[in-house]
């Protein structure tokens, strides 16, 4: 079983993800860092040289590949869920966790990322606050139709978050086996 954690980015996938594995005494992994381990290059280099597409479908191919692991928590790239035979995937894999949090949480996290730059792309030509907008408009209904459980990050610690995780589990897994 996969549990991935989906959202967009700055929602808290990254940060929850080991600590979660830790608590289930599973393997974690970063579907983004495994695409630049495995290609040498950053998200925004692979953007810059392949376009999104490039990117989408090496993707694709990282996710099908996580997803087949067992005792996994993954956090997925923030438009991993783009892909309907991911969303597929995903859901077969196990529970989806879908982290949330307002556009203003959002940006905050984003601008204060000294990484946000250099590794990930503009996915618009858009200020970020706009893009951020518009490219939850797009994605939201995506996450929610892959979601198990939704959770807003707003305010609420790591831990806190991963307890909530750990406590719905079995819910989960029992109607996942229906």
């Amino acid at each position: 079983m996969v549990i991935t954690l989906i959202g967009y980015r700055g929602t808290g996938k990254s940060t929850v993800a080991p600590l979660l594995a830790a608590q289930l005494g599973w393997n974690w992994v970063d579907a983004d860092v495994e695409i630049e381990t495995r290609t040498g290059e950053s998200i925004a280099a692979i953007f810059a040289r392949e376009g999104e597409a490039g990117f989408r479908s090496r993707e694709a191919g990282v996710m099908a590949d996580l997803l087949m692991r067992n005792q996994l928590v993954l956090a997925a790239g923030g438009g991993a869920i783009l892909n309907p035979e991911t969303r597929q995937a995903i859901r077969a894999a196990g529970p989806a966790v879908w982290l949330t949090a307002s556009l203003d949480t959002i940006a905050s996290r984003l601008a204060d990322d000294p990484t946000t730059t250099g590794r990930r792309p503009a996915l618009t030509d858009q200020a970020p606050r706009s893009e951020i907008a518009a490219v939850l408009a797009i994605r939201a209904p995506l996450y929610a139709e892959t979601a198990s459980l939704t959770l807003n990050t707003e305010g609420r610690s790591a831990t806190a978050l991963v307890d909530e995780i750990v406590l719905a589990l079995p819910g989960l897994i029992a109607r996942r086996s229906r």
